[in-house]
């Protein structure tokens, strides 16, 4: 039987004193904090009876921080992982003890969702938040500036320059990776259709600019036509898609870039064309890989949710100890690419 380590034996591996390893475990002294990382390393790696216990100790040293998050569409498949994914960074976060303060935004109204940011922002040492590029919210970002409470933007960036940081994926590099697919996919030019949730959401302004932009320089025999908005609905998105197929015999390809994606995989499914258009949607969940499988989609764009989610909530403990930023910055993720063949 292999003999149990030692409290010297996790000195040695820790290069520490049997004493340091001592105040580490029973809190004696402060230690620090590099030191008792050093020592919990050493312990979980030699097996040490007490490594859950240092851990703890460790945890109990930290401050504690109240985390506000708003997100969109409480119901959405996509948002229900985004706040699991933000429940566990903050749980799991090493350098903080802390509570992530979850609402959905009931409309996409800038008046609705500013008052939601105060009251979340009431309750939070720093917030984050989903929304559109609107005044009203840059107004509030910017109040909330002035008390020195940091506000991230996520998914799609408002308040430029005011607020604290933006977080999520390159929109532009999204919206011409689409485009690219669909020329290459396609099996002659034809119209193209492309779908925004509204145009204040940055995030997909900067999408449609990049998928226009992509076919002006590379694929200039396609048609794109005129952007339609849908709300992120998606009974609008099937309408809308449906009304498409009917319409366009050479519809070559489509780009939902925003949310709606259950409504156009439902539009597709009940018209069945001859010749299915080349679709691309956005999110990893099971109707967009049920559909890659029934090659009704031809791609799916997804955001890294979990490694987004543990560099917004370091970025919001940063922002948080060290005071507002210089220089507003933006951290841009690589995203996901679902195929047929990788699902």
């Amino acid at each position: 039987m292999a003999k149990r380590p030692t409290i010297t034996d996790l000195a040695r591996v820790s290069g520490v004193s049997v004493a340091t390893v001592d105040r580490v475990l029973n809190s004696r002294l402060p230690v620090r904090e590099e030191t008792a990382r050093r020592v919990y390393e050493a312990a979980t790696e030699i097996g040490y009876h007490a490594a859950g216990l240092i851990k703890q100790r460790m945890r109990q040293e930290l401050p504690e921080y109240r985390l506000g998050f708003l997100l969109l569409r409480g119901n959405d498949v996509f948002y229900g992982d985004f706040a699991r994914e933000l429940e566990l960074a903050v749980a799991q976060s090493q350098r903080f003890r802390g509570t992530a303060a979850i609402d959905f935004a009931a409309s996409l109204a800038p008046d609705e969702i500013a008052d939601q940011m105060r009251k979340l922002a009431a309750k939070s040492r720093a917030i984050a938040v989903v929304g559109p590029d609107h005044p009203t919210l840059t107004a509030v970002v910017e109040a909330l500036k002035a008390r020195g409470q940091p506000v991230f933007s996520l998914l799609s960036d408002f308040a430029a320059g005011i607020r604290e940081g933006y977080v999520g994926l390159d929109n532009r590099k999204v919206g011409r990776s689409a485009a690219w697919m669909i020329a290459k996919a396609a099996r002659k030019p034809g119209k193209v259709a492309l779908f925004v949730g509204s145009h204040r959401f940055h995030g997909h302004e900067l999408r449609e600019i990049g998928f226009r932009s992509y076919f002006r320089e590379h694929a200039p025999d396609f048609t794109v036509m005129e952007t339609l908005v849908n709300l992120e609905a998606d009974d609008v998105t099937q309408d809308a898609m449906l009304d498409l197929l009917a319409r366009h015999s050479d519809l070559a390809g489509c780009y939902v870039a925003g949310g709606g994606m259950e409504g156009a995989v439902s539009a597709l499914r009940t018209a069945n064309p001859v010749e299915m258009p080349v679709v691309i949607c956005n999110e990893i969940n099971a109707v967009s890989r049920a559909a890659l499988a029934d090659n009704i989609l031809t791609m799916v764009i997804s955001t890294p949710l979990a490694a987004l989610c543990r560099e917004l909530v370091g970025l919001m403990a940063h922002a948080i100890e060290s005071g507002a930023a210089n220089a507003p910055g933006q951290t841009f993720l690589p995203f996901d690419i679902y195929l047929p063949e990788n699902i």
